[in-house]
């Protein structure tokens, strides 16, 4: 089996900016979710083999604040815009109002292994809070299309690789981690990943998101008006053949059934109500390329805010002695242009990773084809006048 390590953006391989795609905001210095300092990305990917047993698949892991900052918690909330899909870890979120511990996402099936994982990482790096409890955030997709998903593939170690792996500056999208095997408008899906620049009187801040994209059917998605699903050349196999037919001797699989994990992440000072506004917004900017959302797509977004260090704690008492933390936020007043940047930063994180894929032919020769890039060129070159 080949692992590839994290990785930057492979050379000569264009970003959705570079098809000439307009976008709201100011992006930041690498248009990516390593914009937020300190925060971490990593992938392993899992590609191997022919066949029934084809693997096409990965885990993506994200460290909020870096190694150095596993364990101090960050203000965070969910969002479930369609809940047909899992993140662990949720009612901690949604108790304590924060995650504390690394964030990863893989495929449907492989979510105990790599929760699996992430508890050995950190009983090996961290054993100080492995001696307390862990409940590690692990989102899935579904890759079973070009993928033996039921192949036992992803394994604990591979969560841990891709621990590992993680580090600042360029984000590899496309075919990667737990992307590998994703699919997305009916075209090659993926990882992709996108930031903006948000200014707050004489401060600066990034609001910025990293999807793993696998949601949306091909008759959905728009290229600021235009239908670029329904006028494509390109085959559309997940949706013409009866491959699902011959897997379960029923019918064709539904158009739009797959799912979105998104992460947005700021270093702008938040509380976590603040968060759960940001990540309501992530179905917004989803939803700028066509998506309506279907109810076979489980899409869940998770929004923190790496700001306040050390003031949303949860441990156990040492003494009786009165303890108080202190958060400072954004006023809720101020908050639109934060608003405005998450839905900004996910609708081009879905372009990101529609544009990186590459065709790949996965589990029993299933093809997925990406989105050519000429005809983005010449969608854009028609909204011109050119």
């Amino acid at each position: 089996m080949t692992s590839h390590p994290t990785s930057p953006q492979p050379e000569g391989r264009p970003r959705a900016r570079d098809l000439g795609i307009v976008f709201d905001g100011e992006p930041g210095a690498r248009d990516a979710i390593t914009d937020v300092p300190g925060l971490e990305v990593g992938f392993t990917t899992l590609i191997a083999g022919e066949g029934a047993h084809a693997v096409r698949s990965g885990v993506t892991a994200i460290l909020p604040r870096g190694r150095a900052g596993v364990g101090d918690a960050c203000s965070a909330a969910v969002h479930s815009f369609n809940g047909n899909g899992e993140l662990t870890g949720r009612s901690w979120i949604d108790e304590s109002g924060s995650v504390a511990l690394p964030i990863a996402i893989t495929n449907s099936h492989a979510v105990g292994p790599v929760h699996a994982g992430v508890d050995a990482w950190l009983a090996a790096n961290r054993p100080d809070l492995a001696a307390q409890w862990l409940l590690p955030v692990v989102g899935e997709t579904w890759d079973g299309y070009l993928n033996d998903i039921n192949g036992g593939h992803v394994r604990p170690e591979h969560a841990v690789q891709a621990l590992d792996a993680a580090v600042a500056g360029p984000v590899a999208e496309g075919n990667v981690g737990g992307g590998t095997g994703m699919n997305c408008y009916g075209f090659k899906g993926g990882t992709g990943t996108a930031s903006r620049i948000v200014r707050h009187g004489e401060d600066e801040y990034v609001v910025a998101a990293l999807i793993q994209a696998n949601f949306g059917s091909r008759a959905e998605l728009r290229l600021d008006g235009v239908p670029l699903g329904q006028q494509t050349a390109a085959p559309n196999p997940m949706d013409d053949t009866d491959w699902f037919a011959q897997d379960r001797a029923a019918g064709r699989a539904v158009s739009g059934a797959g799912s979105a994990i998104v992460v947005i992440a700021t270093n702008a000072p938040l509380l976590p109500g603040q968060c759960a506004a940001l990540a309501r917004r992530g179905a917004l900017g989803l939803g700028r390329s066509g998506t309506a959302g279907s109810h076979f797509s489980g899409d869940i977004v998770l929004a923190l805010s790496t700001a306040n260090p050390g003031a949303l704690s949860s441990v156990f008492p040492s003494d009786e002695r009165a303890e108080y933390e202190q958060l400072r936020f954004v006023p809720w007043g101020r908050m639109d242009p934060f608003l405005a940047a998450a839905v900004q930063a996910v609708d081009e994180a879905v372009w990101n990773a529609l544009v990186a894929a590459e065709d790949m032919v996965g589990r029993d020769g299933h093809e997925s084809v990406a989105l050519p890039h000429d005809e983005i060129r010449a969608a854009v070159a028609r909204r011109a006048g050119r």
